[in-house]
């Protein structure tokens, strides 16, 4: 999105999101949203749009062996919510107990660039677990916090854990959209600067690093794909991130597709 665009469409779109949540939830007759809050501009912009519901937020920080620079992002950013929003409440549980304890329980491997890869989305579900229990006892839907190009472009989430919502407000949202809205809502700066980061390492190891492109790139890349452009339209750089996109979309197909079922022929029940 760029400036222009900006400046004349995002008090529309955030009022249309606002309404379609609202809508929603009224529809459900539920009593509002539980975000889980992780010091990133996604969960930062999710949050706060829900909180202009008017309906119930809940705002969940879930540390396991959290980086201090993640969680002094996300306290400053629920107690500003908290200050403008009176619907707005927080709650912390420390799950880096319970990580640590079934880490003891299953088996190790040999493998450590994949054990290491299964315990980081084994963070994430066990967060998304919580986030469930927090909705169930008060009645609230799970609220994700993707944007497009995570959740449709290279898959950069995980499968039943941060992937696992009621509902997704801003999954239709380029993540410079995103940057554009949270700018609008007025989210803390610290966030607003922050490298992208999906804090499932215990480190500070930013999206990038593990994508091996920017989010800007990985947009444009999405884009181009869309629009039926292949790797030989590009060269130097431009071919290395389409290759890097098109690589991680093929493989996360899993992810963005619906569970394949097993139909079973009439033919095989007749007698």
């Amino acid at each position: 999105m760029n400036q222009k665009i900006q400046n004349s469409t995002i008090e529309k779109v955030n009022e249309h999101i606002v309404n379609w949540l609202k809508t929603y939830a009224v529809n459900a007759k539920v009593n509002g949203f539980v975000v889980g809050v992780s010091g990133g501009i996604d969960s930062a912009v999710t949050s706060t749009i829900c909180a202009q519901t008017g309906l119930k937020t809940l705002c969940v920080e879930l540390p396991i062996h959290q980086a201090a620079s993640h969680v002094a992002r996300k306290k400053e950013h629920i107690s500003q919510l908290k200050k403008r929003f009176p619907n707005v409440e927080s709650t912390t549980v420390d799950l880096s107990n319970v990580f640590e304890t079934f880490k003891k329980e299953v088996p190790t491997s040999s493998n450590e660039q994949a054990l290491n890869l299964t315990l980081a989305n084994t963070r994430s579900r066990l967060r998304m677990i919580t986030l469930y229990y927090f909705a169930g006892i008060h009645g609230l839907l799970v609220t994700g916090t993707g944007n497009k190009v995570e959740d449709f472009g290279v898959g950069f989430y995980t499968k039943y854990g941060d992937g696992g919502v009621d509902l997704s407000p801003i999954a239709d949202l380029m993540k410079s959209e995103v940057y554009a809205l949270g700018a609008y809502l007025n989210v803390p700066s610290s966030i607003m600067t922050a490298s992208p980061t999906d804090g499932l390492f215990g480190d500070d190891r930013s999206d990038e690093d593990q994508l091996g492109a920017s989010y800007d790139e990985l947009e444009w890349a999405m884009t181009e794909s869309e629009n039926g452009k292949t790797t030989t339209d590009f060269n130097g750089r431009k071919l290395e991130v389409f290759r890097i996109y098109n690589r991680l979309n093929l493989i996360n197909q899993h992810k963005m597709n619906p569970i394949p079922i097993c139909k079973i022929p009439k033919k095989l029940w007749e007698i």
